[in-house]
Parts: C-alpha cells; sequence; structure tokens
C-alpha cells in the first residue's frame, strides 16, 4: 500500500507541478507529499526532481518513472473496478471536467445528491470551455457538447443536442427571419470574439457537407452566458445549443430559425479514455447523469444552486 500511495502522490506532484497544487487536490498537507516523495527517491535510489523557488523540474529518471507510473495506476484502477463493476458502493477520487455554462447549470446543482449516494467517494470538478487532455492531466472523464473523435476516448451519449440559429419573436418581427445561410450578413449576429474561440463561424450541414459561414454583430464576447442573455434581451440572434434554450422555446420566449440547416448529432456525451475496464466511479456518475437528464421536463426547468 505504501508503494502505492508513493506513486499516486508523485504522479500528483508531476502533473500539478508543486506540492501546494498537488497536496490541495489531495486533501493533505505538502509536507506530506514532500515525506512521500523522499521514500520513493531513497527506496529507488535515484533523483526524480528538481525542486527550486522556480518550481519542479523532472529527472530524465523521473520522467522515465512518471510515464511507467500512470500505466501501473490504470491497470490498478481496471483490476480493482473488474471486481467492484457490479457493485452499487464506490469509494476513491473521480475527476471530471465539463463545459463551464453546462457545468454550472447541470452537473454542480446535482453533485450533492449523487455524493449522498456515495459518501465514501470524493469529488472534483473543472468547469473549463478548454479542451481537456483526460490522460495526460490526470481526469477521470469529462463531459462534452458535440463531436468526439478521437479514437483513444469513449464517447457515451448522455442526451440528444442540436446547435440552433434563435432569437427573440419581436426581434424577427423588426427585421425578419433569414432564409438562408447568405442572410446571416444583414443580422446582427451574437457571437464569441477571438478570445471565445470561435474564430471559424457558425457550424452548418447544407447539401449534406458540413460549412461554416462568418458572422458579425456590434457586441462580442467571449462569455456564453452573457451572449445567451443578450439573445433573450432582442439585441441580436444566437447560435446556441438546445440544452441551453429549451426552456424558452416552450414558453415562446424564444424561436429558432434556419433549423434545415442545423448540425444533427451534437449531442451531450461523457467521455473517457479506452480501457479494460470501465472504474465502477466511472460507471455511475454517467449512469447517474444519463438517467437524470433524460427525466421528464428536466431540460425545461432552471437548474441552479
Amino acid at each position: 500500500m505504501g508503494r502505492y500511495v508513493e506513486l499516486h502522490s508523485f504522479i500528483q506532484v508531476a502533473h500539478k507541478g508543486s506540492f501546494a497544487a498537488a497536496a490541495l487536490n489531495e486533501g493533505v498537507t505538502p509536507a506530506i507529499l514532500g515525506r512521500r516523495l523522499d521514500a520513493l527517491e531513497k527506496r529507488l535510489g535515484v533523483k526524480l526532481m528538481h525542486r527550486s523557488t522556480r518550481g519542479l523540474k523532472l529527472t530524465e529518471a523521473g520522467e522515465q518513472l512518471l510515464e511507467g507510473a500512470k500505466h501501473l495506476m490504470r491497470e490498478f484502477d481496471e483490476v480493482e473496478s473488474g471486481v467492484s463493476n457490479s457493485s452499487t458502493t464506490v469509494s476513491g477520487h473521480l475527476v471530471v471536467s465539463a463545459p463551464a455554462a453546462f457545468g454550472r447549470h447541470h452537473i454542480a446543482p446535482h453533485v450533492y445528491a449523487f455524493q449522498q449516494r456515495f459518501p465514501d467517494l470524493q469529488l472534483s470538478f473543472n468547469f473549463t470551455d478548454s479542451v481537456i487532455d483526460l490522460v495526460s492531466e490526470g481526469y477521470d472523464m469529462s463531459i462534452r457538447i458535440g463531436e468526439v473523435t478521437d479514437p483513444n476516448y469513449v464517447a457515451i451519449k448522455l442526451f440528444p443536442n442540436w446547435r440552433v440559429v434563435c432569437g427573440t419573436p419581436d426581434y424577427f418581427v423588426k427585421h425578419g427571419a433569414p432564409q438562408t445561410l447568405e442572410d446571416l450578413a444583414h443580422h446582427n449576429c451574437l457571437a464569441f470574439n477571438l478570445q471565445g474561440g470561435q474564430q471559424r463561424g457558425w457550424t452548418f450541414l447544407r447539401d449534406g457537407r458540413q460549412i461554416a459561414m462568418k458572422v458579425s454583430g456590434n457586441v462580442a464576447c467571449n462569455d456564453g452566458e452573457l451572449l445567451f442573455a443578450w439573445i433573450r434581451q432582442g439585441l441580436g440572434i444566437g447560435w446556441r445549443s438546445t440544452w441551453e434554450i429549451q426552456g424558452e422555446l416552450k414558453r415562446g420566449e424564444l424561436v429558432t430559425v434556419l433549423d434545415e440547416f442545423a448540425l444533427p448529432d451534437y449531442n451531450i456525451q461523457a467521455v473517457y479514455p479506452q480501457q479494460r475496464y470501465l472504474p465502477a466511479k466511472v460507471r455511475l456518475f454517467v449512469e447517474y447523469l444519463k438517467t437524470l437528464y433524460n427525466s421528464p421536463d428536466y431540460w425545461e426547468k432552471p437548474h441552479l444552486l
């Protein structure tokens, strides 16, 4: 057990780049992690990390051990999961990433109920719109919206979703509704700026192939929730996911246009690395979210802490 703890702590320190960050993640003090690394180096008889005021740097031996240790940890988790896969109890640490707005609205409000079911499981979440490398950054799984093409990952659909152009009824009364994709050039399109990462424009399906339409408007930002607020205020039209706007659509506060060009299968998906055995902690969380999202009327209700 001591060897497992030492290797696990070494991996965490290497990934986080500091004892303080790794200790926060592990729920121990930096001094404890320092002692574990010292014990590991003493047992192996090699220096694994250079420590200075500027940070940590792995030695050549440390780089070699990191790769092998990550493989061993995955094998350990797979063997353990093979035994516990049919169990309804689980322990350990589940680390999850998700898009920022989606995580705030549709994961965070439900964490408490899940944790009450599995009180021995520690949960850690990173809500970010950046695409995370799950393996190299130490995540068990992520929630992603849209296509997943990496063959090293497994993607499980949690709920169907589309990307659509929408606006308020009043906006379309004043400015007319676009009939073709080219008509978007004559509308105030509320879109992400360069910092928001939507340089290609809005993506549609026409004549069986994807095309990107450059759009422009009088305001832009890097925050999807702010764009959504502006759309609801009638300042312009936007390209949003149906998971975000279903309540407003049902109440008639927003309407969609150009639906015939909407991208199919822009689904909400749980993504995790390919592995022989799916860890029970991942399986149970995926099942929990899938059941939750497929509950009647779920998407029409507000979900905030």
